[in-house]
């Protein structure tokens, strides 16, 4: 970072997942953006015109090569991480480039059995975690290590189930045939709910920008069949992401949001200074007490908060104009450029 010429910081990004919220952002806040992308993607972010620069690749992991993040760094970008980042790039430690956020927590987020801690740690209340299959004495939901967009995941009764259910993954192609690293959870029957938060380093404050639930291929297309025919098709509930739905919750059930929220900041920085930089997302569900579980942590922007563009109802109430998370990210390192503070922002 000293040596970047601070008046002409660039906003990069891989081409994937939330590129599209990120880069229009950081161009409402007067940056020169860059979208690192592959051939097939191209069209998406010329269509769009959301990219003063593109670097086309062959894949995703080609971002870490050498000649890829001089260009980068040449010109003075710094990379704003999404999901993709976990879900196709194995070693964020050899990014050189300057990054938004904190790797060592984006490395917490794709180990279930970390953030599983994490959540403990901070006294939230969560779904039982089954240590082996055959411990499975309720509807459980499998899931796959790391950002999947929900690939792979299924829900099973008991250990019989469970053999058979991943049998069936396995012939459909969602699950590898070694596959061993999946956590098994207790699945909380109600109302999932992904707030999307974002913890600012400048103004000393944690944020809401969104709220969404998560649209599924195929369990959010079986109730459009009769259940007779459901019964004969013997159809296998599959959760793969396809869209994010905004969702506006009763105001009672925020403060229990945010009491997570504050609670979840303070455990990460105890885990690695300075803690969740920018956004992070608290994956949620009510059951029909209203208690509120968390399952899942993501310490990156998430695809969710596309639904809140130009604006969601919280970000609206709390800026007053229009804000969403990939203008936030941008207006974030702004404050710390013109704060002298941006290092407190890059890792």
């Amino acid at each position: 970072m000293k040596n970047y010429d601070l008046d002409k910081i660039a906003i990069a990004t891989l081409g994937s997942h939330s590129a599209l919220n990120i880069l229009r952002g950081a161009k409402d806040e007067g940056f020169k953006t860059v979208c690192i992308c592959r051939k097939r993607e191209r069209i998406i972010y010329e269509a769009f015109n959301v990219a003063d620069e593109i670097i086309e690749i062959e894949d995703f992991p080609d971002l870490l090569k050498d000649k890829i993040q001089d260009k980068l760094i040449k010109l003075n970008s710094i990379l704003i991480p999404h999901g993709s980042f976990n879900a196709y790039l194995n070693n964020l430690d050899v990014i050189k480039v300057p990054v938004f956020g904190n790797k060592t927590l984006m490395l917490w987020e794709v180990d279930r059995n970390k953030q599983d801690l994490w959540l403990k740690k901070a006294g939230l209340k969560t779904p039982k975690v089954y240590r082996s299959p055959e411990e499975i004495e309720k509807i459980a939901i499998i899931k796959l290590h790391g950002a999947k967009g929900g690939r792979g995941y299924f829900l099973a009764i008991g250990f019989d189930d469970f053999k058979k259910k991943l049998d069936e993954m396995k012939k459909l192609g969602l699950i590898q045939n070694d596959v061993k690293d999946y956590q098994i959870q207790e699945y909380i029957i109600g109302t999932n709910v992904y707030f999307s938060f974002f913890r600012s380093l400048i103004l000393k404050r944690i944020e809401l920008i969104a709220v969404d639930r998560r649209y599924e291929s195929n369990v959010d297309g079986i109730g459009r069949i009769p259940a007779d025919l459901q019964l004969k098709l013997k159809i296998t509930p599959t959760y793969t992401v396809t869209g994010n739905i905004p969702v506006v919750l009763r105001e009672k059930f925020l403060e229990k949001a945010f009491r997570a929220a504050e609670r979840v900041v303070k455990v990460s920085e105890e885990i690695a200074k300075p803690g969740l930089v920018g956004p992070f997302c608290l994956e949620c569900a009510f059951d029909e007490n209203e208690e509120m579980y968390v399952f899942e942590i993501s310490t990156r922007i998430v695809a969710g908060t596309n639904v809140g563009i130009p604006s969601s109802p919280y970000s609206y109430i709390l800026f007053g104009e229009n804000m969403y998370m990939g203008r936030r990210i941008a207006r974030e390192i702004k404050m710390g450029i013109e704060k002298g503070e941006l290092e407190k922002l890059i890792c």
